[in-house]
């Protein structure tokens, strides 16, 4: 995992899909900063609470090269303490004007600055306002973005304990989830969020869920009062797919937000969309039922460090895969650019793909030949070896990491598409090599014979324009397919775990 703090890793997460997706990069100052959709977070927070963070976001890394952000403190100042908070600024103030300086020409990052909000004593619950950040960059444009700063009424929910699950591949495990109130006054309504994978997925779809690439979220009307303590019913669990890898084990984790918490946290998740598509089946509920109550606005945690509970499924059994690498012959003339398609086939039985713990992802690397160019690289590779900043598919390198997002099933294949210009006669050769490798180091697929084909560029004398030919074939997998389950276990599980350890709440 990347260490950026973990306050970002929502944040980072909810877009790599829209990246891998649309294979295009945003050169920096190409455009306003309305056109690439900056929003800064609402905050909502108790006097008796913890501070919050307000953080003003991009949709993507990138810099914006120099650039002020001037933050209008006024609306806000009867009830709130607003201050600089961590990141690479410098920042004055004048009266209720905070005005910070960020140079980011040499980092890409979604960050771009960090608030710290306080309730100041004597705030009154129901009391909001907006801060306004005005962004200007040289060169580039001005625009104004708006945080929405409330106080809310403290409580405290605290989740239920770790809970160390067994079950079997194709069967189910009843996932036990509780909550309690431990402070004084009564919670009204509540919002548990739930990371899952390919691995071990929630076997129902309630209709009071939203299941997003994030994760799942489920809203309840229920009232808790201080000291009582609820369950989620007996049909609340998941699913160990029957194509899994075995002997596996999963982690997964559970987060009992209050509903104000909750809009807080997704909102940095493409505040514009749904988190998820609503569920079919009956509403999950809690037991004992005390009643449906109306929601009271305005509720906010006092105590994160209490909220979760992980999650870990273990499952026995012999099943593992053969993923077989998958090289190419290329023929073309000389000054010529030409397709190549590499990767792996998945032979089975189980998935290919680092779903849980002890399944292994399969690392592709690709040893371009020494007379040809990469003009264009697949935005899932990375070369391996460039100290700069972090740029999928940057063309140039002879050596590539490769990285299929999600699980690929059976029969499938993980490509990775280049196009290479042939420089020099003659033929020549590259390799594909797979590494399968899982969190506790190296592992072996079931025919490790297979995990390395060659690359072939057969040229000759110079031509004119592209073309080029492509004996190997085969169709492309969807590769997005898994991206929240194998990428919220590692993000939210690093930003859970953390919330055990510091007093702070935006991801």
């Amino acid at each position: 995992m990347h260490p950026s703090p973990v306050r970002r890793l929502l944040a980072g997460l909810a877009v790599v899909g829209a990246l891998v997706t649309a294979s295009t990069s945003i050169p920096a100052a190409a455009a306003p900063p309305a056109d690439i959709a900056l929003y800064a977070n609402p905050a909502i927070v108790a006097v008796d609470g913890p501070h919050k963070y307000v953080t003003l976001l991009s949709p993507i890394n990138r810099s914006l090269g120099k650039y002020t952000v001037r933050v209008d403190r006024s609306a806000v100042a009867g009830f709130a303490q607003v201050v600089e908070g961590e990141g690479r600024t410098t920042c004055t103030t004048a009266g209720e004007v905070i005005t910070c300086a960020v140079d980011s020409a040499t980092e890409e990052d979604n960050d771009l600055l960090t608030l710290e909000v306080r309730a100041r004593p004597g705030a009154t619950v129901g009391q909001r306002g907006d801060l306004v950040l005005t962004v200007t960059s040289p060169g580039v444009g001005t625009d104004t973005y708006r945080s929405t700063v409330s106080i809310g009424e403290g409580v405290d929910l605290a989740a239920g304990p770790d809970l160390d699950l067994n079950g079997k591949l194709g069967g189910q495990v009843g996932i036990p989830l509780t909550v309690a109130n431990r402070g004084a006054k009564t919670a009204h309504g509540m919002v548990l969020y739930v990371t899952d994978s390919y691995g071990f997925t929630l076997s129902k779809r309630y209709e009071n869920c939203e299941y997003g690439k994030l994760g799942t979220a489920c809203t309840f009307d229920d009232s808790l009062a201080p000291g009582a303590a609820v369950r989620v019913d007996s049909t609340f669990g998941g699913t160990i797919p029957t194509d899994s890898w075995a002997p596996n084990y999963h982690y997964g984790w559970a987060y009992w937000f209050t509903p104000a918490d909750w809009e807080e946290y997704r909102s940095q998740y493409r505040p514009a969309e749904p988190f998820g598509e609503k569920g079919t089946d009956a509403a999950l509920r809690l037991v004992p039922l005390s009643g449906a109550q109306a929601r009271a606005a305005g509720q906010t945690d006092v105590s994160f460090v209490d909220n979760d509970t992980s999650v870990t499924v273990r499952y026995g059994g012999d099943q593992r895969t053969d993923a077989a690498a998958v090289g190419a012959t290329v023929t073309g003339k000389v000054g010529t650019t030409v397709p190549l398609s590499v990767g792996y086939t998945n032979n089975g039985p189980a998935r290919a793909g680092g779903s849980g713990q002890q399944a292994p992802e399969f690392t592709t690397m690709v040893t371009l030949p020494a007379g040809v160019t990469a003009v264009t690289v697949s935005k899932l590779c990375v070369d391996p070896y460039d100290d700069g900043p972090w740029q999928p598919g940057k063309p140039g390198a002879r050596f590539y990491e490769c990285h299929a997002i999600g699980t690929i099933p059976r029969g499938e294949r993980a490509t990775f598409e280049f196009r290479l210009r042939i420089d020099r006669a003659g033929s020549q050769t590259g390799k594909v090599e797979l590494r399968p490798r899982a969190g506790e180091g190296p592992v072996k697929d079931l025919n490790p014979a297979n995990d390395t084909a060659k690359i072939v560029i057969n040229s000759t004398g110079g031509g004119s324009g592209g073309g080029g030919s492509l004996p190997v074939t085969g169709a492309s997998v969807g590769l997005i397919a898994g991206l929240g389950g194998l990428l919220i276990v590692a993000g939210v599980g690093g930003y859970l775990l953390a919330r055990r350890r510091q007093n702070r709440f935006v991801a």
